[in-house]
């Protein structure tokens, strides 16, 4: 088990891994990006902004400064924003060791580079093992200890197993995966879909509605994975359908309820500015959509969203349009 580890991050998924990692025997040092930010992390011993009630254990130091975040860590979880990912990385990049592990619970698609987020930390910090969390995990439910699993997922299949042995607890199982490329795509194309569930819980369109976009959301997600060298089977899994299904029901979703607000009416500007957090699902879906052209790849209902979020289509005429396509055989 690994004796100490750094999380670079302040936010819901940041301080669940601290909290899981502390409670292990593990310490942690969490790196928050400003001293008004560590202060204010410190002075609470909670995150009283994104996750309030649940106190820091005494395990968990906080810090921001980058000189003295990683020395001796034998790990670094990163949980930064996707859009954000590259410039923290620039600034913290100096301060991490070569050849030093990195595990990314962050999951998106970068707009300008069509990047994930993996690509993204080695491209700016070099070459190095890494590994990628994800599956179904609502971070408010994790801090509750409630039954969960979880998905490591590692060309490096020693690493992978590190990290599982330091997460899993008697509520937490961890499984290892070697495909790191269907794990982070499944976990950032599966908030597109569910800004789409979301949409149609706020039209109020029905179960038998919201079952075929989870079905055929899921075929998406799947084509344009395998389509860039995923496996499929991932896709059927935990990072894949387990995920999807988690954020498309939840009412903690963020993308799910921010979908359901645009359904009902309310502004894209609106919806985004009245969230806490970042809705990762909006940028994400740009992204998706370039890489489906790019890709050749058939995505009926990632064009419908985005045509909702960027180009001002009506969310009555953008279902109509999914429905009226031309008839075919399910694939």
């Amino acid at each position: 088990m690994t004796d100490l580890i750094t999380i670079v991050g302040s936010g819901q998924m940041a301080t669940v891994a601290a909290l899981i990692l502390a409670e292990q025997g593990i310490s942690v040092r969490l790196w928050a990006a400003s001293r008004e930010r560590a202060d204010e992390l410190r002075t609470a011993r909670e995150n009283r902004r994104y996750l309030p009630g649940f106190k820091f254990p005494d395990r968990v130091s906080i810090t921001d400064d980058a000189s003295a975040a990683f020395g001796g860590a034998g790990l670094i979880i990163s949980a930064i924003p996707c859009q954000n990912l590259r410039g923290v990385w620039q600034k913290l990049a100096g301060s991490v060791a070569p050849g030093q592990p990195v595990a990314s619970v962050t999951k998106g698609i970068e707009i300008e580079t069509l990047a994930r987020p993996t690509q993204i930390i080695t491209d700016v910090a070099g070459a190095r093992p890494m590994c990628v969390l994800s599956g179904p995990n609502i971070a408010a439910e994790l801090a509750q200890r409630l039954p969960a699993t979880m998905v490591a997922a590692s060309d490096d299949a020693a690493l992978a197993e590190r990290v599982q042995r330091d997460l899993s607890t008697q509520w937490l199982r961890v499984y290892t995966n070697t495909d790191v490329v269907g794990v982070e795509l499944a976990g950032a194309l599966k908030n597109v879909i569910a800004l789409a569930a979301g949409i149609i819980d706020g039209l109020r369109a029905g179960d038998n509605a919201k079952a075929a976009l989870v079905t055929r959301g899921l075929v998406e997600i799947t084509r344009l994975g395998t389509a860039m060298g995923a496996r499929r089977e991932t896709f059927a899994g935990l990072a894949g359908l387990g995920d999807l299904v988690t954020t498309c029901v939840s009412p903690a979703g963020r993308n799910r309820t921010a979908g359901e607000a645009i359904g009902r009416g309310r502004a894209v500007r609106d919806v985004i500015a009245s969230m806490p957090s970042v809705i990762e699902g909006i940028p994400t879906t740009r992204s998706a959509v370039l890489l489906a052209r790019q890709h050749d790849v058939a995505m009926p209902i990632t064009e419908a969203v985005y045509s909702v979020l960027f180009e001002g289509q009506d969310v009555i005429k953008a279902l109509g349009t999914l429905m009226s396509r031309g008839l075919r055989g399910e694939d």
